[in-house]
């Protein structure tokens, strides 16, 4: 696996790739749901780059930017062990400079949601993503659908802005018992996680509900708040795949999305129906 800890040496080896490249960005402290992202790169893809980079710009005023969990020496071993053939570690200063133009989420889109509890976190996502797209050139992307506001967004940046990058959408990866894969569960107790699996579980019945024909999104909503109690709730939000609220449910067209706290962690989750 070729290493590449700055922007000119990351260009300096993709200039030598003469193949299809698939790219997965990343935080780091990879679990299960990065490598299900990183098999499917390797499979539709010659050639597999992987970033880690801890985004400053996404987290706001006293978030957990520096407490977010940081394992370059355990994750690139991982990546090693994953097939991945170009690993990208930058540092802040070789991405971000002084007075830089600025990216902003879309005005309706990216201030919903997570946006609206999040206040310029799509700004920052956006921002290095379109940074990490002009670095490593990729043909095709990868990302979660975990991350479902965010997958949306980066889908419209990559389109309006004319991205020649294929943006593929994958599968939710979840524990046993099903609280989806987040690098921030490590924050969680043993009863803060035993609390957070209400999340999935609130899914799940909807879903079972979905499937006996109930279809009021309404209803769904309430059945999902009950199954939460008693943790404090951000949002729940029925919406289609452009993210507007619909009051129906239509299969292949919607997604539940769910904002929730276990203890002091802030975990989402969501399905796509």
């Amino acid at each position: 696996m070729i290493v590449a800890r700055s922007v000119i040496e990351m260009k300096e080896k993709r200039g030598r790739v003469n193949a299809n490249v698939g790219f997965v960005a990343t935080m780091g402290a990879l679990h299960t749901g990065h490598l299900s992202l990183i098999e499917r790169a390797k499979n539709e893809n010659d050639f597999v780059v992987v970033s880690i980079f801890i985004n400053p710009t996404q987290f706001r005023e006293g978030e957990d930017f520096n407490r977010y969990p940081r394992k370059l020496e355990a994750d690139s071993v991982l990546c090693k062990a994953a097939g991945v053939n170009l690993l990208f570690t930058p540092n802040v200063e070789d991405i971000y400079g002084n007075d830089e133009p600025t990216i902003k989420a879309p005005t309706i889109t990216g201030h919903i949601l997570e946006g609206k509890f999040r206040e310029e976190h799509f700004d920052g996502v956006l921002t290095i993503v379109m940074k990490l797209f002009n670095i490593v050139q990729p043909n095709r992307a990868y990302f979660g659908k975990k991350d479902a506001q965010q997958a949306i967004l980066i889908t419209k940046m990559t389109n309006a802005f004319f991205f020649n990058i294929e943006i593929a959408l994958c599968e939710t990866v979840r524990e046993n018992g099903g609280l989806a894969l987040s690098s921030r569960n490590i924050y969680l107790s043993k009863s803060e996680k035993s609390e957070a699996f209400k999340l999935s579980k609130a899914l799940f019945e909807a879903s079972k509900l979905i499937k006996q024909n109930e279809i009021r999104a309404l209803a769904i909503i309430q059945v999902i708040t009950e199954v939460l109690k008693p943790l404090p709730i951000d949002y729940i939000a029925i919406v289609d795949r452009e993210l507007k609220a619909i009051e129906t449910i239509k299969k292949g067209e919607t997604i539940i999305l769910i904002a929730a706290r276990a203890g002091t962690t802030r975990l989402i989750d969501n399905m796509w129906i």
